[in-house]
Parts: structure tokens; sequence; C-alpha cells
């Protein structure tokens, strides 16, 4: 006689993964639930900060070589007051859901790192101006958000500016124009060609 106790049911195995252990009570099973979650997200965001720092962004020489070495020279990176804007700063968002979705993306900048695409200066400044159009049009798109984590319209003492900083500025706030509209080139050096011809920055 067949025991139906142990006789396999359809969806037996959904059936035992919803009930709890007859070996660990459900309070046992939900505190390792818990602590494995801790351990994970602990690790998760540990792996994320570790990958969200300026000597993380210039341990290949494509950056540390070129557009590291530009920043350097700017406000970016020496000025009177000490505030330096590092390289996630400017190009990862600090909302989450957001950063995430930039980290999805520098996976195809992994890809190109192993391909060598930009792997000696000759090939880097035959890309620039395509790298930088990438960089602008995010820029367009999030409204300066990267930019306004630090420079606020209404935090700005216009009696202290020039007027044609006001005007432009102006116009910023009127939602005519955001930041990176006027301010390529503020931390790298623009791209040849946009310099010859800043209709350059259009198209792809």
């Amino acid at each position: 006689m067949v025991d139906k106790q142990h006789t396999p049911q359809s969806g037996g195995i959904w059936e035992m993964l919803k009930r709890p252990s007859s070996k660990y009570s459900l309070g046992a099973l939900l505190l390792v639930g818990i602590v494995a979650g801790i351990i994970f997200w602990g690790g998760f965001n540990t792996a994320m900060e570790a990958t969200n720092n300026e000597d993380f962004c210039i341990s290949c020489h494509e950056m540390r070589d070129n557009v590291y070495e530009e920043y350097k020279d700017t406000v970016h990176y020496s000025n009177r007051t000490g505030v330096r804007a590092t390289c996630p700063d400017c190009h990862v968002p600090k909302e989450w859901t957001y950063k995430m979705i930039r980290k999805i993306q520098a996976s195809n900048e992994l890809l190109h790192k192993a391909l060598g695409t930009i792997d000696t200066p000759e090939k880097f400044e035959a890309k620039r101006l395509e790298l930088a159009r990438h960089v602008w049009a995010t820029m367009k798109k999030t409204d300066s958000r990267e930019c306004r984590n630090c420079h606020n319209f209404e935090s700005m003492d216009y009696t202290e500016q020039g007027r044609r900083a006001v005007r432009q500025h102006e116009k910023g706030l009127a939602g005519d124009k955001t930041c990176i509209d006027c301010h390529k080139g503020i931390a790298h050096s623009l791209p040849a060609m946009y310099e010859e011809d800043p209709s350059a920055a259009i198209g792809q």
C-alpha cells in the first residue's frame, strides 16, 4: 500500500517553499532572512560606494591621463574656499534610483575599456566630441541635476555677479536655460571641433 503522506503531489515543491520548515521555527527563519538581508544590503552599498569615488574613476589611464589632468586646472578642483567637486559629484546622481540607472549604463564603459576604444591620446581626441555630446545631452535632459547639487539659483547673490552672468542666470531661472547650455568646458577642455564651431555640439 502506498503511503499517501509521502506521495508527491502536484505543486509539491511550491507548497514546501510556502510552509515553514519542520526543523526550524518561523521566527528563526525570519531572523536568518533579516540578517542575510542586512549583510547583502551592506555589501551592496559598500560596493556602490567603492565604485563611486574619484580614486576609482581615475584608476584607468584613459581618465587619469586625459580629463583628470584637465580638471586639476579648474576651479572645481582648487579654489579659495577649498570646496572640491569630484568626478561622481558631477557624473553620478545622488538619488538612489537615478544612481542605479547610471551604474548600469556604466557597464558599457567597461566594454569599451576592454576593447581599448580610447586607450591612447589619439583615440581619445578622436572620440572627444562624441563623448562630450553624450554628457551634454544627459545634463540637458536632467536639467543639469548634478550641477544643482552644489549650485542653486535661489542662493546666488546677483550683486556679486557681472551683468552678463546676471542676465544669463535670469534666463535660466525663467526656465529658458540650464547650466550646461552655457557652461560647457567648465571642468574639461572643449573638443577642438566645438571650439571652432559651437554648432558641432548638435547632432550625433
